[in-house]
C-alpha cells in the first residue's frame, strides 16, 4: 500500500466517522477533507474545485429547481386533490399514496415528491382518526423507490450515469435505470403496503383516533399574560382547572428571562410573566383565550398584518437553516416578524426557553405571524409545512403548460437530441421567464448542502481511484467471493454500499462505489454496467436508519418514530430490494 493509499484510506476513515457521529453538518467535513486532501498533495490543485462544475452536480441542482417548478404550477397538485378525496382504507390508502409518490418521485426530486405528499397524508390520517405514523414511513420508503426509475429521480442515479461517461464515454440514459428500477419499486411498494406497514412499532396504540392533525405530544409554547389577564395574582396551580378544560399542561413559568419549572406551581402570577405549556396547536389557542393571555410578539403581529395571523405547523429536515440554532440566534421576530411559538420534539422535554432552543432535524415548529409573511419564513428557514402548504402561491392555469415544457424537455434528452442538463437548464429558463419560479426562488430550491458535499466528494473519489485504492477495495470484493458466482459478488457489493448508505449521505456513496463497481468489473473481466447498476440502486435504498435519507428525517417528527422504529420495515425491505436486484440486473444488463 502506498503512502497516498495510506493517506486517502485515513482521510476517508475520518469523514466516515465524523458524519456518522453527526456532530458537524456533512458538506463542511466533505469541504474541510478536500481542503485537507489538496494541502497533503492527494488532490491535484488544477482539479481542486472540479466538483463544482461536474454534470451530476449541475444536474442535482437543475432537478431541484424543476421540482419546484412543477409544484409551483399546481401539476403535482391536481393529481393529490383527487387522491385525498377518496375514501380508502389504510391497506388501499397506502398502496395509493406509495405508488403516487414513486410516481412523483421519479420525475422529480424524491425530497420533493415527500415535501409534496406528506401534508396530503397527515390530512388524511386526521380525516380517518388515525396516527400519521402507520402512514408516512411507507410513504417515505415509496418515493425513495422510486426514485430509482429514472436518472433524475434520485443523485445516485445522476452521478452512476455521469462517471459511466467518464470511465467508458457515454452516460446512461433517463430509462435505462427504469427496468430495474421499476422491479424493485413495485415489489418494495407491495411488500410496503401489504405487510411492511404492519411491522411499524406501536402499530396497536396508532389505530387509536388521534383527533388532531399533529397532536402527537403536543408543543411546549410561551404564552405572555397581559395587564388585563385574570391569572394575576394567582397562583399557577390555580390554573389546573382551566387548563385541564382546554386540554393544556402548565409546565412552567419565565419570569426575568429564567425559566422556573418545578417550584412554579406556587408562584404567584404576574403581569410581564411567561406561561409555558404543553398542548395542541388549537388546545394552545383556546387556553389563551380563556385566560386572556397573549402570543409572544402578537402586538407587534398585529400592526403589520394586512391579512390577519396564522399559525404554521412545520418540520425541520436536516441541514436546514434552522437546524442547530435557536430563534433569537436568527432573529426571527425581531428581523423578520414571525415568532417561533411552540417545538414538538417527539415527546422529549426541555428547559430551555423555546427561542433559545437549539433546533435539532425532525423538530415539529409552530410558527405565529403575518399570513403573507409565514410561508416566506418557513420556506427562508428551509422547514417544510404540514397542516398546510404553500410556500408558494400555487398557479393552476400554468399546470399543463408546466407540465408540456417539462415533458418535452425530457423527450428531446432522451432521444439524444440535447444533452440533459443543457435541456434541464432551458426548462428553468423558461419556468423563470414565465414566473413560474420566481426569479428569487431560483437560488432557495437548491439544496447547497448537498452540492458542496458532492462538489467536495467527487476530487476525492478520483484522487482515490487515481492512487489505486479503490482497485484495493475491489480486489478485497473479489477475493473475499472467491470461486462464487458473478450473483454472489453482485450481492456482496450490494449489501457493502447499501450498508454505507445507511449511515452515509446517499451521494457520498455513490462517489465512492462507482469506481469500486468498475474495477470488480474489470478484474472479473465482465461488462461494467451491472455493477455500477448494482451501486445505483443500494446506494439509494436507506431503509434502516432516520439518517440514511433525508426522507426518512423529514417524518421523524410527524410520524412520532424513534430511531429504532425504522429498521423493522427496514431491513426486510432492504433484504427484499438486494433479492430483487441482483436477478433483475442480470437479466436486463447481462455480463
Amino acid at each position: 500500500m502506498t503512502t497516498d493509499q495510506i493517506l486517502l484510506f485515513s482521510l476517508f476513515g475520518i469523514v466516515f466517522a465524523m458524519l456518522i457521529w453527526g456532530r458537524w453538518r456533512y458538506d463542511l467535513v466533505a469541504f474541510v477533507a478536500l481542503i485537507i486532501a489538496l494541502v497533503l498533495g492527494l488532490v491535484p490543485t488544477n482539479l481542486a474545485f472540479s466538483g463544482f462544475g461536474h454534470p451530476a452536480t449541475v444536474i442535482i441542482a437543475l432537478v431541484l429547481i424543476v421540482s419546484r417548478g412543477l409544484v409551483n404550477s399546481g401539476a403535482v397538485d391536481l393529481i393529490t386533490r383527487k387522491l385525498t378525496a377518496l375514501d380508502l382504507k389504510l391497506s388501499g390508502h397506502i398502496a395509493a399514496m406509495s405508488g403516487l409518490g414513486a410516481i412523483f418521485s421519479a420525475f422529480m426530486n424524491n425530497v420533493a415528491a415527500l415535501a409534496l405528499l406528506m401534508p396530503v397524508d397527515l390530512q388524511a390520517a386526521a380525516k380517518a382518526k388515525r396516527a400519521p405514523r402507520l402512514t408516512l414511513m411507507p410513504l417515505a420508503f415509496a418515493t425513495i423507490l422510486g426514485g430509482l426509475i429514472t436518472l433524475i429521480g434520485t443523485p445516485p442515479n445522476i452521478i452512476i450515469a455521469s462517471y459511466r461517461e467518464e470511465a467508458l464515454g457515454e452516460p446512461f440514459g433517463m430509462f435505462d435505470f427504469a427496468p430495474v428500477g421499476l422491479v424493485c419499486a413495485i415489489v418494495g411498494i407491495l411488500f410496503v403496503a401489504i405487510i411492511g406497514w404492519r411491522l411499524i412499532p406501536g402499530i396497536r396504540d396508532a389505530k387509536s383516533p388521534t383527533g388532531e392533525l399533529l397532536d402527537l405530544e403536543g408543543y411546549l409554547a410561551e404564552l405572555v399574560v397581559p395587564e388585563e389577564s385574570p391569572a394575576i395574582g394567582m397562583l399557577v396551580r390555580d390554573l389546573d382547572g382551566t387548563a385541564d378544560d382546554n386540554d393544556v399542561a402548565v409546565v412552567g413559568l419565565v419570569r426575568r428571562h429564567k425559566r422556573l419549572a418545578g417550584q412554579a406551581r406556587n408562584v404567584e402570577i404576574r403581569a410581564g410573566d411567561l406561561l409555558v405549556v404543553d398542548a395542541s396547536p388549537k388546545a394552545i389557542d383556546q387556553f389563551r383565550g380563556a385566560l386572556k393571555l397573549e402570543f409572544d410578539g402578537e402586538k407587534r403581529h398585529e400592526k403589520t398584518a394586512s391579512g390577519g395571523m396564522v399559525l404554521s405547523e412545520v418540520v425541520v429536515p436536516k441541514d436546514s437553516r434552522i437546524e442547530g440554532r435557536s430563534a433569537i440566534s436568527l432573529r426571527l421576530l425581531s428581523r423578520h416578524g414571525v415568532t417561533l411559538l411552540g417545538v414538538s420534539r417527539q415527546g422529549k422535554k426541555f428547559r430551555d426557553r423555546v427561542r433559545h432552543l437549539d433546533i435539532e432535524a425532525g423538530d415539529i415548529l409552530l410558527l405565529l405571524g403575518p399570513s403573507d409573511r409565514v410561508p416566506a419564513v418557513a420556506q427562508w428557514l428551509g422547514t417544510l409545512p404540514l397542516a398546510e402548504r404553500g410556500l408558494s402561491v400555487t398557479q393552476y392555469r400554468r399546470a399543463w403548460l408546466a407540465t408540456g415544457i417539462f415533458a418535452a424537455a425530457i423527450a428531446v434528452a432522451s432521444f439524444g437530441g440535447l444533452y440533459l442538463a443543457v435541456a434541464l437548464a432551458i426548462v428553468v429558463v423558461a419556468y423563470v421567464a414565465l414566473d413560474i419560479v420566481p426569479i428569487q426562488e431560483v437560488y432557495h430550491q437548491v439544496e447547497w448542502p448537498v452540492i458542496v458535499l458532492l462538489g467536495s466528494m467527487i476530487p476525492l473519489g478520483a484522487a482515490l481511484e487515481a492512487s489505486g485504492g479503490t482497485a484495493l477495495i475491489a480486489g478485497g470484493i473479489v477475493d473475499l467471493t472467491s470461486g462464487l458466482s458473478t450473483m454472489a459478488v453482485l450481492f456482496v457489493l450490494m449489501l457493502v454500499v447499501m450498508t454505507l448508505s445507511d449511515v452515509l449521505n446517499n451521494t457520498a456513496t455513490a462517489v465512492i462505489g462507482a469506481p469500486i463497481a468498475l474495477d470488480i468489473a474489470n478484474r472479473l473481466g465482465v461488462s461494467a454496467d451491472p455493477f455500477l447498476m448494482a451501486v445505483a440502486v443500494a446506494a439509494s435504498c436507506a431503509f434502516l436508519t432516520p439518517i440514511g435519507h433525508k426522507n426518512n428525517t423529514l417524518i421523524m417528527g410527524p410520524g412520532g418514530y424513534k430511531f429504532g422504529d425504522y429498521w423493522r420495515m427496514g431491513l426486510p425491505l432492504e433484504i427484499l430490494v438486494i433479492a430483487v436486484a441482483v436477478p433483475a440486473i442480470l437479466f436486463f444488463w447481462p455480463l
